[in-house]
């Protein structure tokens, strides 16, 4: 049903502006004001794309935090946050103390997408980064059907340097998960999406999936006001938890 009720938003939408290119940040005035978006590795298993929040914080996916093959949750020593990195060289290096993804989640594997709305995590680094020039970036509410949003983020073939996409779109936000038309890849996982709020950039969505509807690429993100939830277990706090029926929807999905 999910897949029929997409197709039928993405028709029904009004006519918009094209998304923009993706522009590479290899440059030092290129990714002025990025530095915050890094990359996260996971013991040379693979990478996903984190933001700092807090000068210790990192917010990113919460499947990253889990082995594909083995579906065991990476340990936290396995894990390095390398902020603002570009053409092999970071900013700052961090390694992480604990890593906790959202109480809901549940790791069902690479290609189950019924906890997209869940998938949020945070990084508690080993060590916080204080740098005039590497300001952690404030989330803010969801965004809404029909705003302009960016993302910067990483990908398999763009490993060593972010990439800014400027403008893409939200389609929609159905069942608690947002729709956009920005373009983003393995790897982009975790990555921020931003909208200008009050003249500042501020992050609305992290990238959960990748999916093709109608042969048209979208992206599916997360609600970042969840962060407080998993904020509320680092501070040995109970939050609510809650869950979302699955669903078998037809639609071909991919995990960034």
């Amino acid at each position: 049903m999910l897949r029929l009720i997409l197709a039928i938003l993405l028709l029904a939408a009004p006519a918009r502006a094209e998304p923009s290119a993706l522009q590479s940040l290899t440059t030092g005035s290129d990714s002025r004001g990025w530095e915050a978006v890094g990359r996260l590795d996971f013991g040379g298993t693979g990478f996903c794309t984190g933001t700092l929040i807090a000068p210790d914080l990192v917010l990113t996916a919460a499947h990253c935090l889990f082995d594909s093959h083995t579906g065991q949750m990476i340990s936290a020593d396995e894990i390095e946050f390398r902020a603002g990195l570009r053409n092999g060289r970071a900013v700052a290096y961090r390694g992480a103390r604990r890593a906790v993804a959202h109480p809901s989640y549940l790791y069902q594997g690479p290609d189950r997408f019924d906890r997209v709305a869940w998938d949020l995590a945070l990084v508690e680094l080993d060590q916080p980064i204080r740098l005039p020039q590497l300001q952690p970036f404030a989330i803010d509410t969801p965004p809404h059907r029909g705003e302009d949003v960016g993302v910067v983020s990483y990908a398999h073939d763009r490993a060593e340097a972010p990439s800014l996409q400027k403008l893409c779109k939200v389609l929609d936000r159905p069942d608690d998960v947002v729709l956009m038309d920005c373009s983003i890849d393995f790897g982009s996982s975790g990555a921020p999406v931003f909208a200008l709020r009050d003249g500042v950039m501020r992050i609305v969505s992290v990238i959960s999936a990748k999916a093709r509807l109608n042969d048209r690429p979208v992206s599916l993100g997360t609600l970042v006001s969840r962060v407080a939830d998993i904020e509320a277990v680092m501070a040995n706090r109970a939050p609510a938890t809650r869950s979302l029926a699955t669903r078998s929807d037809g639609a071909k999905f991919l995990r960034p």
